[in-house]
């Protein structure tokens, strides 16, 4: 008994490093790159309001597409592992080139990030398909998963960690040639995307090294087909559930962390602050990684996703309050901020293992395993979500004059200020507050179906043994 506990405590480890790569690279696109391609390059608000929709198309495509070739892929090293570094070594690549412009400008360079932008999702999902779907091959067990996904999701924090500690200060620190009033140059994220991606492939590295994939199920080869796609979606009702109240959340969270940036250097005017924010977010990420397991201790995973859900609503709103609506002292907001991490950082862990369980009633709805073509959806869904939050921000932007402002008089006004505050923190309450309202109406794998569930599963997998 002690040799498997320590066997998969090794493979959570090992398995959550991948993740630190991962959030590395989610962290510099989903937190920097509105804020890099606007405001450190000047291109137009508008050039996102078009481009964003137009890859969440080929997405909706190619995510699925990578899906099925995962599903097909049967190696010495599993079906899994390959891509994952596959994947990792292209993704730094185009991070790298996707924050470096080569001093190009006008109609070449929005043609450029163009491309770019639409490679970094590509490459992104050739290592986060594969990664994800991980899950279920190391055990049927639902401690044994929790334990995965709780590790995972630390690991994952922690990379996102890095990204919004560090950015900050590591970018001035990196730059040369001209910087803006607050250190940012194009040069110093250039620098530091290329550091990122190293590191994204080291920790990809690692956790190909160390993992197994010891659960495996292999099945019949089959062609990639839109209709496939949407059979499965269709036939799995609580997969579509899934996806909108994860999308409604986690659209929500990439608001708040590609605001931030705005919120401290244009309202607060001072970009510092926000590497102490972000590092009062990550303790209580760190906090939040121990509400699921403890919480499961005595209710269900249905009331822990719920209690994780309002205490980030009940953060953001204690956040908006203390922050752009009554100015207090901006240490008073971070304190709210911890209190706000703790949910969103125990949320993720509840989606990564719901996630999990769905695949299973797949299979027992079904009687088709579809792994990585399910676990593709949450890849598409978390862009479904940036685009969400790109509208949301640019559309809000755009309403509030910021690139005339900052170009004529180099800093905004009040009203803009204000505005800004209520875009990171107000706007992303209402979406986590849509999210658990669907979550509580549309999600039924819980209680006496997710028993049965399980014990389909369990059965299947032992007959198949024998």
């Amino acid at each position: 008994m002690a040799k498997k506990t320590n066997s998969i405590l090794k493979t959570a480890l090992g398995y959550g490093v991948g993740a630190i790569g991962l959030d590395l690279s989610y962290g510099m696109f989903y937190s920097y790159l509105s804020y890099y391609l606007s405001s450190v390059l000047g291109l137009e608000a508008g050039f996102l309001l078009i481009i964003t929709p137009l890859a969440r198309i080929w997405d909706g495509i190619n995510d699925p597409m990578m899906g099925t070739i995962v599903d097909n892929t049967k190696t010495k090293m599993g079906k899994y592992r390959p891509w994952i570094l596959i994947g990792a070594c292209c993704n730094a690549v185009v991070l790298f080139l996707l924050f470096t412009s080569f001093g190009m400008s006008g109609l070449p360079l929005y043609i450029y990030i163009g491309v770019m932008y639409v490679l970094w999702g590509m490459t992104n999902t050739m290592a986060d398909i594969p990664y994800w779907s991980m899950v279920p091959s190391f055990t049927s067990e639902e401690k044994e998963r929790n334990l995965v996904a709780t590790v995972a999701r630390s690991f994952s924090g922690i990379g996102q960690g890095i990204i919004s500690i560090l950015t900050p200060i590591i970018c001035p620190l990196l730059s040369s040639g001209m910087t803006d009033e607050k250190g940012y140059s194009a040069s110093g994220f250039s620098r530091w995307a290329g550091i990122c991606g190293i590191a994204l492939v080291f920790f990809a590295l690692v956790c190909i090294l160390i993992t197994k994939e010891t659960n495996v199920v292999y099945g019949e080869k089959k062609k990639f087909s839109l209709k496939q796609i949407f059979d499965v979606i269709k036939s799995n009702d609580q997969l579509v559930v899934f996806i909108v109240f994860a999308m409604l959340s986690n659209a929500g969270w990439y608001l708040t962390s590609s605001t931030a940036v705005y919120y401290f250097t244009d309202s607060l005017g001072d970009s510092k602050l926000q590497s102490l924010f972000q590092t009062i977010g990550t303790v209580g990420s760190v906090l939040g990684l121990l509400v699921v397991p403890v919480l499961s201790k005595w209710f269900t995973k249905r009331t822990t996703y719920t209690i994780s859900l309002c205490t980030a609503i009940v953060g953001y709103g204690l956040m908006l309050i203390t922050g752009p609506i009554l100015k207090l002292n901006v240490v008073i907001m971070d304190v709210c901020y911890i209190l706000a991490s703790v949910g969103v950082s125990s949320m993720f862990v509840s989606q990564t293992i719901f996630l999990a369980d769905i695949v299973d009633y797949g299979e027992y709805k079904n009687g088709t395993r579809n792994e990585s073509i399910t676990f593709s959806m949450k890849g598409f869904l978390q862009k479904m979500a940036y685009t969400i939050q790109t509208i949301v921000l640019f559309g809000g932007l755009g309403l509030m004059n910021y690139n005339d402002q900052i170009t004529t008089i180099k800093t905004v006004n009040e009203t803009t200020k204000t505005g800004i505050g209520v875009i990171c923190f107000g706007v992303p309450m209402l979406f986590f507050l849509a999210s658990l309202i669907v979550f509580r109406k549309k999600f039924k794998v819980y209680g006496d179906l997710a028993d049965k569930v399980h014990d389909y599963i369990i059965e299947k997998r032992a007959n198949s043994n024998h």
